[in-house]
């Protein structure tokens, strides 16, 4: 079961409506943090605070600012919700109605405030599930209502957050294909900020749907006081902070609404997806291991069972394969030590084959050329050498050279009267039909039913949605964005309870799509296309903040001009894997590789479910050093890198962090260059976690682009 999917409310406490002499305070709580909203004499919801837990039972003010603001009567600001009533009214008024507590699932304490309009058969239900131990809380909203025709919704935020400082800080993270996850620190000053996508399908390609926001003073790793939020939603979203004329801010999460009124009938619910947030008083560090620790048990499938490590064919064939090279790949795979092998792009479709990336999506057989035996034949061919086997896919899309666009022109998104408008040489499907969403279910379902041992998918989409009209809504355009979404998520859930625990990798022409609506569906991104190691450092510490390792899928590959250590190296930081041609290693790259697969196997717990301390910012220094602790705190993993240094340039050591005062820690270096005992002056040596975390250690030479892994084991 998704577990952050399916939570029953059955309510174990139920609040009557208030009266005009009622004041109610509503508490929120988490192991750390609390949330506290107080309901006024008329009935109004405000939020009254946000932070640490508070120790006793203190008389908080109310507040002033409106828990969840609607739009069209006294509002100046941005609106948390507005709405068009059936009679044409455009305002709303939200009073409190009711409250209730369930703790049924084990760790959650799931809130539900529904407000109500006084004059309209209308209700707003304000859902927010307490992740006690993780100190994250999960906000969405639910529409509904029973006016005599249907309502529409203009404005609908999963979350509306205020706060009150001297000044405010955005952390967020940006890019392109290539250089996804850029982490820029900008002042909020008087006005509005957005942070939005408009592409749909591959959402994420520009703007990331995550961010810190600091109170008072920039953050830093280990200091200062923000939030850190993110959406689970795997589509158009839209963040805005806002900062009035008392230097107030509101922070509004939730689906965009561009080109998404949506027409809500009497009777449905509208649901929101789950906006997720964080708050820390001792930085940036504390909430990313927030998130670590929430998304290792709740927001990933399958986050307890070790990943895979897999060699790719990609750079090694590109397109051009065979069943003789493709079994010949099978051998590597084993002699590099790795658990599976990936077929790539390129092995479907007979009419127009799949040579090249301009023809061919939508028609998922076999290439009879390349594979006459078919793929169960790769399968079992694959296990007779002891590795699985995975297989690359992309069925969300459809290249106008391919039998199904011939057959089913009116299951594409294209406008009518226009010319279609082609991206990657290739369309989006109409994912909102019924018969395309079986069909897309088909593609996997029928190769994984013909193929039971296939140990691993690859799901690409590497097309946002341009010129978008569906055939199928007809009338209803407006509802595409948003129910493209709850379609693929129809698809997956019809996926996942049918093959529960297969990995897919979620893939998006690199990072266009990490999210964690998608998350539970997958058990792992593809962060780039990019792979150069230097860049990657970058890339994967962007993404580091919000999800754990082994999440992030980082490939040895032959982009870029770094030794085979170093790309070895930043591949490690996360969950480990090849796409690099092991036929062409020299015999001593052969051997450092397999004895880098056997350490990150023997150190996955570690590295995949540690906690994880960033100690030098490769945006502040020309080095990156981070390092993971296990729960216990007898082993950890330090990785150092060196950026683009400067002749000359040397580095003090670097203090450690995360580790027990107490014990003592012996320190090796591991994956060295040769394959030999490390001449690093401290290898092997014992020091307490004291004089580790106080002074530390000199993990940096001077050498630009060469880098360190150590080992601390406890004695």
């Amino acid at each position: 079961m998704i577990k952050q999917i399916a939570i029953a409310f059955v309510s174990s406490l139920v609040l009557q409506p208030v009266t005009a002499q009622t004041n109610r305070r509503i508490s929120l709580t988490t192991d750390h943090t609390e949330l506290v909203f107080s309901v006024d004499p008329k009935g109004k919801l405000f939020q009254s605070y946000l932070g640490s837990r508070l120790i006793g039972n203190n008389d908080l003010p109310q507040g002033r600012h409106e828990a969840y603001v609607p739009a069209g009567t006294n509002n100046l600001f941005e609106p948390a919700v507005s709405v068009t009533h059936a009679d044409g009214n455009p305002s709303l008024e939200l009073l409190f109605s009711s409250l209730s507590v369930d703790s049924v699932v084990s760790g959650i304490t799931a809130y539900t405030i529904t407000l109500k309009d006084p004059q309209y058969p209308f209700e707003v239900l304000l859902h927010i599930d307490c992740y006690k131990k993780d100190d994250i809380f999960k906000s969405w909203t639910e529409i509904r209502h029973k006016e005599k025709g249907p309502v529409i919704l203009n404005n609908f935020a999963s979350s509306m957050l205020h706060f009150d400082a001297r000044k405010y800080w955005l952390t967020n993270f940006h890019g392109d294909w290539a250089e996804e996850a850029k982490m820029k620190d900008n002042e909020l000053t008087s006005g509005i900020k957005i942070l939005d996508t408009k592409l749909g399908t591959r959402a994420d390609m520009y703007q990331s749907p995550f961010f810190f926001m600091s109170l008072n003073e920039p953050s830093t790793e280990t200091h200062g006081e923000l939030i850190a939020g993110t959406l689970a939603w795997t589509g158009n979203f839209r963040f805005a902070f806002e900062v009035d004329e008392h230097n107030s801010l509101r922070v509004v999460t939730g689906m965009n609404t561009y080109a998404s009124q949506y027409k809500l009938q009497p009777d449905q619910s509208f649901i929101t997806p789950g906006f997720l947030f964080t708050y820390s008083n001792t930085g940036r560090g504390t909430a990313s291991r927030n998130f670590h620790h929430w998304a290792n048990k709740w927001g990933v499938l399958n986050g307890d069972v070790p990943r895979t490590i897999l060699l790719n064919n990609w750079e090694a064939t590109g397109f051009d394969f065979n069943e003789e090279k493709l079994t010949n790949l099978f051998d590597d795979t084993k002699k590099l030590g790795a658990d599976l092998f990936l077929l790539d792009d390129g092995w479907f479709a007979n009419k127009y084959p799949r040579n090249n990336d301009e023809t061919s999506l939508g028609d998922w057989e076999e290439n009879s050329t390349k594979l006459p035996h078919g793929i169960g034949y790769l399968v079992k061919t694959a296990a007779a050498k002891g590795v699985k086997f995975g297989i690359w896919v992309e069925p969300e899309m459809v290249n106008p050279k391919s039998e199904l666009y011939e057959k089913h022109p009116d299951w594409i998104l294209k406008l009518p009267n226009r010319e279609e408008d082609y991206f990657r040489n290739q369309l989006v499907l109409d994912l909102l039909n019924p018969k395309v969403q079986d069909f897309v279910f088909g593609v996997l379902d029928n190769m994984l039913t013909a193929n039971p041992d296939i140990a691993y998918i690859k799901w690409d989409c590497n097309r946002m949605i341009t010129n978008g009209w569906s055939p199928y809504l007809k009338d209803n355009q407006s509802a595409l964005y948003i129910d493209y979404v709850r379609s693929l998520y129809k698809v997956l859930g019809r996926l996942r309870s049918k093959y529960r625990d297969v990995p897919i990798m979620l893939c998006s022409g690199g990072g266009g799509r990490v999210d964690y609506g998608a998350l539970p569906y997958f058990t792992e991104f593809w962060p780039s296309d990019n792979t150069d190691a230097f860049e990657r450092v970058f890339i994967q510490w962007g993404y580091s903040y919000f999800f754990p390792s082994f999440t992030v899928a980082c490939h040895v590959t032959s982009w870029g001009k770094q030794s085979l250590k170093y790309r070895t190296d930043v591949a490690m930081m996360g969950r480990l894997g090849y796409d690099i041609n092991v036929d062409k290693f020299k015999p001593e790259e052969l051997v450092f590789s397999q004895q880098a697969v056997a350490n990150y196997r023997r150190l996955y717990p570690v590295i995949s479910h540690g906690d994880l301390y960033r100690l030098i910012s490769p945006y502040e220094e020309n080095r990156a050093v981070l390092m993971y602790v296990n729960g216990v705190k007898d082993k950890a993993v330090v990785f150092s890198y060196n950026l683009h240094t400067r002749y000359g340039e040397s580095f003090p050591n670097v203090r450690l962090e995360g580790l027990d005062a107490a014990k003592q820690y012996k320190v090796e270096e591991i994956n060295t260059a040769d394959g030999k005992a490390s001449h690093w002056k401290e290898n092997g040596k014992v020091f307490t976690g004291d004089y580790l975390m106080k002074v530390g250690l000199p993990v940096s030479g001077r050498s630009e682009l060469s880098s360190m892994v150590l080992e601390l084991t406890g004695v």
